[in-house]
């Protein structure tokens, strides 16, 4: 199982340095990949944030964000985060030379939880944790 973090979404429905990446391996896939509802809320943030700084309009804002419930609807296997991942994520984040931050705390914390064999994820911290976890990295 493939898990995919908010990093990798918002590359794929934005403008990123890592969007053609993220597209062609997205289309390549014969499963969808799973993320937790955790990447309901960062995602809509990620957007207010682009939003707030001007790096995107109004308009393609709202297009991101359609995009986005088609892709949740559809090409996303999403799962419930548990009780037990807040628990570990917040574990994970008293680890403070790891450097996680609570968002991708708990994103690992619930790709542990599923057994995920592999993960994918733009965010170098993030990733490196993963591994240190046993997790196989997506090249993207």
């Amino acid at each position: 199982m493939v898990y995919v973090d908010t990093s990798v979404i918002v590359a794929l429905l934005t403008v990123e340095p890592k969007t053609q990446d993220v597209t062609a391996w997205f289309a390549g896939l014969r499963d969808a990949p799973t993320c937790s509802d955790w990447l309901l809320t960062e995602f809509h943030s990620a957007i207010s944030i682009k939003l707030r700084t001007r790096q995107i309009s109004a308009a393609n804002a709202k297009r991101v964000r359609k995009a986005f419930e088609l892709l949740v609807d559809g090409g996303l296997r999403m799962v419930p985060v548990s009780r037990a991942a807040f628990s570990q994520a917040a574990i994970m984040t008293q680890q403070h030379a790891h450097g996680l931050c609570a968002g991708d705390s708990l994103h690992l914390a619930v790709a542990l939880e599923l057994g995920a064999s592999h993960m994918a994820s733009l965010d170098e911290t993030l990733a490196a944790n993963a591994q240190r976890n046993g997790m196989d990295l997506i090249g993207l």
